[in-house]
């Protein structure tokens, strides 16, 4: 699911491209892509587009008269960038948007048509679709404790739960626990100050890092390599890899469609911390540290 830094990307070039021109055309593909009913895609067209934003992990394209379309990617949309007038893909086409300047094609490459789109008016109901997160970029040290403290989750969670902090999911929620050299099932209420801190900063360096690379890797380009899995990151996607920092292999936590990956040597003091469905499965010839799995 494209995440702060990739959304941040994404924003920066949709803005240079598309600021100050008209939506001329659009065209709908999926019938279950569109999530309003008022106001209508008519109403939309002629309108011209006056900034690009984001709320928590939703693209807002803001037009004149408060006229917004809010774009939610989900786990397999994507945002292509082609000359104007281009065809939708085919098979995982959901929308084509056609400015003065170029067409802009919504595209999910999954059965399970998650992405969405809305059609919002008034910034009162745009309010509406904010689940409330806090901007790790924005928000002073005191408020990222005093959110972290009250929400009552294990970090993991913590860090993805839109209400709390916005913009992290699955991918650089594990690289910043990563570099706090914290337990994703550590709860937030047993937090002590220093470690409060420490994950404060680590949150602000994972973002701010991830978004210049990938910036530097998209260059003047549309980024057409949005994904959730980089060679170099430090455990997200690196099950059973050598961990950057220590050597020990990188391990994994599997739940509901998610998954943790952690440094066990790094975050846990080298203890492995239970899969729900092979601990219960193995029991007590379930490995309890590093030392278990040679």
């Amino acid at each position: 699911m494209p995440e702060a830094p990739d959304l941040a990307v994404y924003q920066e070039h949709l803005s240079a491209r598309l600021r100050g021109t008209v939506l001329e055309s659009l065209s709908l593909r999926s019938p279950f892509v569109l999530r309003s009913v008022a106001p209508s895609a008519d109403e939309m067209l002629g309108r011209t587009l006056t900034t690009v934003s984001r709320l928590a992990k939703q693209l807002v394209f803001e037009f004149t008269d408060d006229h917004f379309m809010v774009i939610h990617l989900m786990i397999a949309g994507r945002l292509q960038w082609r000359k104007r007038g281009a065809s939708t893909p085919g098979r995982i086409g959901l929308a084509r948007f056609d400015f003065s300047t170029g067409t802009l094609t919504l595209t999910e490459a999954s059965k399970k048509k998650r992405a969405s789109l809305r059609f919002v008016q008034g910034r009162k109901a745009l309010a509406a679709l904010d689940p409330g997160g806090l901007d790790v970029l924005t928000i002073e040290a005191d408020a990222f404790a005093t959110r972290l403290r009250d929400c009552g989750h294990t970090l993991k969670r913590a860090l993805t739960d839109q209400r709390v902090l916005a913009g992290i999911g699955n991918a650089y929620s594990d690289e910043i626990l990563h570099r706090a050299r914290m337990s994703p099932f550590k709860r937030t209420s047993a937090l002590n100050d220093a470690e409060v801190a420490r994950l404060y900063e680590a949150c602000r360096f994972v973002i701010k890092d991830w978004t210049e690379r990938l910036r530097r890797q998209a260059g003047g380009k549309f980024p057409t390599k949005v994904t959730a899995f980089h060679d170099a990151m430090a455990v997200h996607g690196k099950y059973r890899q050598p961990c950057p920092v220590c050597g020990a292999p990188v391990q994994r936590i599997v739940y509901a469609e998610n998954e943790a990956n952690y440094c066990a040597g790094c975050q846990t003091g080298g203890r492995l911390l239970a899969d729900r469905s092979l601990s219960r499965l193995l029991k007590d010839n379930w490995p309890k540290r590093l030392e278990d799995l040679e």
